[in-house]
């Protein structure tokens, strides 16, 4: 079984790779409304240190849902979703070792961008740091639901404006609590309430969103 993951976790990262569009677009998106936040309120190096961790997770959110829209798409178009499901594998399983390659492939290079964008815009280097860990924490639960989202629209002609509106009300405290990480880090008070309390949503979305995309994926599939 840990052979399977391995060998599906390896091909879909070589398939997310080669397939430049899904990760590149997520990630300009993501630089770009970063730059065009200072144009749009004001370069005041004070206001955009108060602002910007938000600004970041607001940036961050959308890039995943821009990039989530089409994980199931390739795989359901050319029936490797079928062969999934009759796998002797479990098909929750499976989706763990896809959902880690999309994880991998579209927010780990957010992470790894997010020091340098902190530099740009003037931010002490804790609060960095409580930024990378909310989005270490975060962007996982991010991943899992906007799949969650994906499944359930499966097979729309026109999933796109239901997908957002299925997913901004579902990661609400995610976001709140990623930002509460940041803010904690700029007054220098403890970070650790708000990280356990993102770890346990992390633990709880692992441990049950998987199953809950399986069983929605056969029942799409069934229909």
């Amino acid at each position: 079984m840990l052979t399977s993951f391995n060998h599906l976790l390896y091909t879909e990262l070589l398939l997310l790779v080669r397939r430049s569009q899904d990760w590149l677009y997520p990630l300009g998106f993501f630089v770009v409304v970063l730059c065009v936040f200072p144009l749009a309120f004001t370069p005041d190096p004070l206001f955009l240190e108060k602002y910007i961790p938000g600004c970041i997770w607001i940036a961050a959110l959308f890039a995943n849902v821009l990039a989530i829209e089409t994980i199931f798409y390739t795989d359901l178009e050319d029936g490797h979703l079928e062969q999934l499901l009759l796998s002797e594998v479990p098909l929750t399983f499976l989706l763990l070792a896809k959902l880690a390659a999309q994880w991998i492939a579209t927010s780990l290079p957010l992470i790894i961008l997010t020091p340098l964008i902190g530099l740009l815009f003037h931010l002490p280097g804790n609060v960095m740091v409580a930024m990378c860990v909310g989005l270490l924490l975060g962007t996982p639960i991010l991943t899992l639901i906007g799949s969650l989202c994906v499944a359930l629209t499966l097979g729309l002609q026109q999933q796109g404006v239901l997908l957002g509106l299925l997913i901004l009300p579902l990661v609400t405290p995610v976001l709140i609590f990623g930002v509460n990480i940041a803010q904690q880090a700029q007054a220098h008070f403890s970070i650790i309430g708000a990280s356990a309390f993102l770890a346990g949503l992390l633990v709880l979305a692992v441990t049950l969103l998987p199953w809950a995309i399986a069983a929605t994926l056969r029942v799409s599939l069934d229909d």
